[in-house]
């Protein structure tokens, strides 16, 4: 059931209220419209789903990228969510979906992060974190181009690379039962 939503309407007017650039909007936009679309034949399978939750946290989900566009764009847009009165499912969502997810231990070592899970937990977190590897800009790209990219940039071994491809197949292996 979902926790005093703002509807996907309100969700945009906050992304622009707080600064996003039209670009962070248009990609918020299509992780949106994939995470719904991936919702829904999650649903069809049989899997609890919250399709507006899923739908409001993909439009938020980068609200950070109005202060900052390094990683840290999760924690500060947690902190916005905050501010702004959101419930903590979307608020979830917006911490959670950097990466595969990040351990609370290399939150807290590697990127001075307050305690807290920065892991995905319910399937509407994992829903929009494997969306949003799955959109570069504002189009659809293949998963293999965002780990091709992650490798370049964090290392072939990263562990974050592991983590995605987890994502994936925990969410593909419930769309072929």
């Amino acid at each position: 059931m979902s926790e005093n939503l703002p509807s996907p309407e309100e969700a945009v007017r906050l992304l622009r209220k707080v600064g996003c650039q039209p670009n962070v909007v248009a990609h918020c936009m299509t992780v949106m419209k994939l995470a719904t679309k991936l919702a829904e034949e999650i649903k069809a399978h049989g899997v609890k789903v919250d399709i507006q939750l899923v739908r409001v946290g993909a439009i938020l989900h980068d609200i950070g990228r109005s202060k900052t566009h390094s990683v840290d764009h999760a924690v500060v847009g947690g902190k916005i969510a905050r501010s702004l009165g959101l419930p903590n499912s979307v608020i979830s969502i917006i911490e959670r979906h950097v990466g595969g997810g990040i351990t609370s231990e290399e939150a807290e070592r590697l990127l001075g992060w307050p305690k807290g899970v920065y892991m995905p937990q319910t399937i509407e977190e994992k829903i929009v974190t494997y969306a949003d590897k799955l959109v570069e800009g504002s189009r659809e790209v293949p998963l293999e181009r965002t780990l091709n990219k992650l490798r370049e940039e964090l290392g072939a071994d990263h562990p974050a690379i592991e983590r995605i491809k987890k994502l994936e197949r925990e969410i593909t292996s419930i769309l072929k039962t």
